[in-house]
Formats: structure tokens, sequence, C-alpha cells
């Protein structure tokens, strides 16, 4: 009886010092050293991978045990995935071949051709054109490909008047409140796009107009409204049945030239000339 009753006194005091018997124990730090870390209020991690004294004081809550990936079943970091830069390169290859009229609307395309056409594989085409379906531009032709949708004046008018509806009031806003010296560092976007017009590139026109748009609206730091317009003006962007690309460009030089006139007003302040000026820019079928 008193041999037993020593043997549960024994088992009594392993539990209370956090030990089972037959549960083999930590080989970094003793008992007494883990009673003591207790006692000063610090918490110990260590192990057989903690090296020798295993446990580290942290006394703070930024402290993580350092424990190997493999042990708690994560895998190895691996190279980033390519497929997100070949499908961006992809929708910016189609989106220029769209404004420049090189994917005529009505017409079907396959995923396959289009990926031959790239030198890439149908699947980054299917998800550039899936994002190409969101923002209007084709539409989903099942088991034959995308069709470029086909864009009226009537629809571009629509997409004209709500930009107008957000651009002019936030432009005008804008034209009280920001020095002329951020105007004046906008000047190099709206020379790109006098450049772009007068080589009648459609394609790097657009990119050229999204950017000094999206410069304008930037400074007003809403990048939700950047947004919106941006999405607003990609759309506004798709050509209508229309004749040779060379035949626009008169349109395109006169609408560069508002947007070289259009900072000159903003950095005089002239608020009057600003209003004009952008209210025109909409309504004379902003590119």
């Amino acid at each position: 009886m008193e041999r037993a009753g020593a043997r549960t006194a024994d088992v009594t005091a392993m539990r209370a010092a956090g030990r089972v018997p037959g549960q083999p124990e930590w080989s970094g730090q003793s008992e007494s050293g883990q009673a003591d870390a207790a006692a000063r209020g610090e918490h110990t991690h260590g192990g057989p991978d903690g090296g020798p004294g295993g446990g580290v004081p942290d006394g703070s809550d930024d402290a993580v045990p350092d424990i190997p990936a493999r042990r708690l079943g994560v895998p190895p970091p691996r190279k980033p995935m390519q497929r997100t830069s070949v499908r961006g390169q992809v929708l910016d290859a189609l989106r220029a071949a769209l404004v420049g009229g090189e994917l005529a609307p009505g017409e079907v395309y396959s995923a396959p051709a289009l990926g031959e056409r790239f030198g890439v594989s149908a699947t980054p085409v299917r998800e550039a054109m899936q994002q190409l379906a969101l923002e209007g531009a084709v539409e989903v032709v099942p088991n034959r490909g995308f069709r470029v949708t086909r864009r009226g004046a009537r629809e571009l008018g629509e997409l004209a008047e709500v930009r107008a509806l957000i651009e002019v009031p936030v432009m005008l806003r804008l034209a009280r409140s920001v020095p002329a010296e951020a105007w004046a560092r906008l000047r190099p976007l709206a020379e790109a796009t006098v450049a772009a017009a007068a080589c009648a590139d459609l394609a790097r026109y657009a990119e050229a107009d999204r950017a000094f748009h999206g410069a304008l609206l930037g400074l007003s730091g809403n990048q939700q409204l950047v947004q919106v317009a941006d999405d607003l003006h990609r759309r506004s962007q798709w050509p209508l049945v229309m004749g040779p690309v060379a035949g626009r460009r008169a349109d395109l030089v006169a609408d560069a030239a508002e947007h070289m006139a259009l900072l000159d007003a903003l950095v005089a302040r002239d608020l009057s000339v600003v209003q004009s000026l952008v209210r025109e820019h909409f309504t004379g079928g902003d590119v």
C-alpha cells in the first residue's frame, strides 16, 4: 500500500509538472528550467529542431516557434506561374486588334485560331476573351468562339453621355483646386496623343488617350472614380463599322488638339473654357 501510494504521488507530481508517464521529455531544456521560465511569465519553444537549450523566451505575441515548413505540411515555394503574364499580353494584343479594326465587328473568331496567330495555346486566349466579354467587346458563341460586338453610333453616344456626367463635374472641381504645376506635368501625356494621332495609329492613340484622361482624373485621389471612368472609356473605343482607318486621322488630330487646349485652360484656371472644352470633347464623339 505504501509503495502504491508513493507511485500515485509520483504520477500526480509528474502531471502537475506538465509530463505524462511514458512520454519522452524534450531534450533541449530541463523541467526545472521550464518551471523557472513559467514562473517568470515567459513562453519557451524548444525541441529537437531548436538546438541546444531549445527554448527561446519570447515574452511577446509576435514570437513564432521555429518549426520547419515540412513539419507543418506546407509545400516548398514554387516559381511564379507565367500564365497571368501571357494572358495579359494576349489581352493587350486583342484590344489593339479590336481598336485598330483587325478583328471585324460581327465576325466570329475561335480561340485556337487566335492562339496560332499569337503563338500561344488556346487557353490564355480564352481567358483574355472572357475578360473582353465582360467589357462588352465580344460575345461568347457556344462551340464556335467569340463574336466581335457591333457597336453603333447610338451606343457610343450613350457611353459619351455617361462619361460626361461623371467627368465634367470632377474636372470643373479640379480646375478650381489643382495648382498649375500639377497640370503642366501632364503635358507629355497630351503630346503622346498628338504624336499617335499624326500617325493615325488607332491602337496607340487609344492607349495614350486613356492614359491622359486617367491622369487627369487621378488628381482627384478617387481610385474608384478612375476605374469606373476607364472602363467606360475603354468601352467607347471599340470601332464602328467603318471604312479605312486612315480616314479617321482628322478626327484623331482634332481630338488630340483638344487635350492640349484643355491643359492650357487648366493651367490658366479659365473655368469657362475648361467647361466648354470638356463638354465638346464628349459631345464630339471622343475616341
